[in-house]
């Protein structure tokens, strides 16, 4: 039997990366992209003789149907869906306070990083229950399960920090059914990066983290598949930092 994933943002940065560690795991995936059709073309000739493994569909994570038409459409393509990875992030690069924010900016990040969330869980863990099998990893920050207040990343914050509290709340409630849900943090993983492999962060080296180098989408997507893996049912409601031993809030606090 072939698992399959979804994986939301997966056509570049850190989802890229998921997207194409689950295809060379022999997952099938099912990727959506907001807007880039030529990341997500590029992706699909990348894929080369996988490509009837991949679907990529266009949709906002902002947008209750989209979500929706993303599990539905894995549904109608591979029957099942064993792992779901919600790799969207938005995020305002702008430094501003709270005060500062307009509506419109609170509501993305509410809706793009803690509503995301309860639309898809409430869409997917039915099949999951069906299953007796599943997997759900959301992403974070660092510390984001001790509710820490982060300068000028108020909305962002506030939603991730909502999103960890729901990831452990199911993480107990759907463990009878099968089902593990559990957050990863990336640490400092910046540019290039997100795409990178582990090899290529060592051959460059990096003075401000601890371990000596910079963190790369390939950290990220192995804590991810070891997650998702069958034999991970004990580990459930954790939360994984993958930050090299730096103190990325405060290192970065803008």
């Amino acid at each position: 039997m072939m698992r399959h994933a979804i994986v939301t943002a997966g056509t570049k940065g850190l989802g890229k990366k998921m997207t194409e560690s689950l295809l060379a795991e022999g997952y099938s995936v099912t990727v959506s992209y907001r807007s880039d059709e030529e990341a997500a073309e590029q992706l699909r000739q990348e894929a080369g003789n996988l490509k009837d493994r991949i679907d990529l569909i266009r949709g906002d994570v902002t947008n209750r149907d989209d979500l929706d038409a993303l599990v539905d459409q894995a549904m109608d393509s591979f029957g099942r869906v064993d792992v779901l990875v919600l790799n969207a992030g938005p995020y305002v690069f702008e430094r501003k306070k709270l005060a500062d924010y307009s509506d419109e900016e609170w509501y993305q990040m509410v809706d793009g990083n803690l509503n995301s969330a309860f639309h898809l869980f409430r869409k997917v863990i039915p099949i999951m229950r069906k299953q007796q099998y599943g997997r759900i990893i959301t992403y974070g920050f660092q510390a984001s399960d001790h509710a820490p207040g982060w300068i000028y990343r108020s909305a962002f914050a506030a939603s991730k920090t909502g999103l960890t509290s729901l990831t452990k709340t199911v993480a107990i409630e759907e463990a009878e059914h099968g089902i593990t849900v559990n957050m990863v943090c990336p640490g400092k993983i910046l540019g290039d990066m997100k795409e990178a492999d582990i090899e290529t962060s060592k051959g460059i080296g990096d003075s401000e983290t601890p371990v000596g180098r910079s963190g790369t989408g390939e950290d990220i997507a192995r804590t991810v598949l070891f997650l998702a893996g069958e034999k991970s049912d004990m580990i459930t409601g954790a939360v994984l930092e993958v930050t090299g031993g730096m103190d990325v809030l405060h290192r970065y606090r803008g």
